[in-house]
């Protein structure tokens, strides 16, 4: 990661508390993603609400905001310490959210602030399920039959159309936060309500549920340049 002349500062934003059933690799990436930058000679300013993690100890960042990771208190960090660049992905879902809002909001834009990653416009084509479907459609991968449901009736409608089981996908949510299996109609209205509740946006992807199919699950990290890792 090196330090460019127009980068001298960089916000890291955490993902926040973690609690059973989320990945804690978030905290760790975070960390070396903190140490990596401060190797580079970039200061480090951090914001992430978790104080039970060694991401918010001194030694890891120059600066510790341990403030509520919400649009408000972010923009006011953003604000106050006009960091050159925001680094939000090694924050997960959390910091992902917070990159789109503070772009949408204006305020990197108004702070002179750069987003270092993966830029808002693919941040939203990942997150957005809908947009993420027809995306993979236009390039010829298959999917399975879905629809994307902003209230009950809609889902409903969408289920029956599609056919039992179907899994429930809220949109921008934790970890698969508000997600679950309906095998019928009886078990679908309440795991909807909660779902479309869960959802910033209220949005729900019904698609066709293939539980118990062999899932072999490959990761790649990418960069601009097409140069890419296979991870796990």
């Amino acid at each position: 990661m090196p330090k460019t002349k127009d980068v001298n500062k960089v916000l890291v934003i955490g993902s926040g508390p973690i609690v059973i059933g989320q990945a804690a690799e978030f905290d760790y990436a975070g960390t070396q993603a903190c140490l990596a930058l401060k190797e580079e000679g970039c200061e480090v300013v951090l914001c992430n609400s978790n104080p039970a993690t060694i991401m918010t100890d001194t030694s890891i960042a120059d600066k510790v905001y341990m403030e509520p990771l919400t649009l408000e208190y972010v923009a006011r960090i953003i604000r106050f310490e006009r960091p050159d660049a925001i680094l939000p992905g090694i924050g997960g879902q959390t910091g992902l959210n917070l990159a789109v809002e503070l772009e949408k909001k204006g305020v990197l834009k108004e702070c002179h602030t750069k987003l270092l990653g993966t830029d808002s416009a693919s941040i939203e084509l990942a997150e957005d399920r809908d947009k993420f479907k027809k995306l993979c459609e236009s390039l010829g991968e298959p999917v399975l039959p879905s629809e994307t449901v902003s209230s009950l009736e809609e889902g409903i409608e969408a289920a029956q159309k599609i056919s039992y089981p179907v899994v429930l996908r809220p949109a921008f949510t934790l970890g698969g936060t508000g997600g679950g299996f309906a095998e019928n109609a009886d078990e679908l209205p309440a795991l909807l309500k909660k779902a479309l509740e869960l959802s910033p946006v209220n949005r729900v992807l019904i698609e066709k549920s293939v539980k118990g199919y062999k899932e072999i699950e490959f990761e790649v990290i990418r960069d601009k340049l097409d140069t890419a890792i296979t991870v796990c």
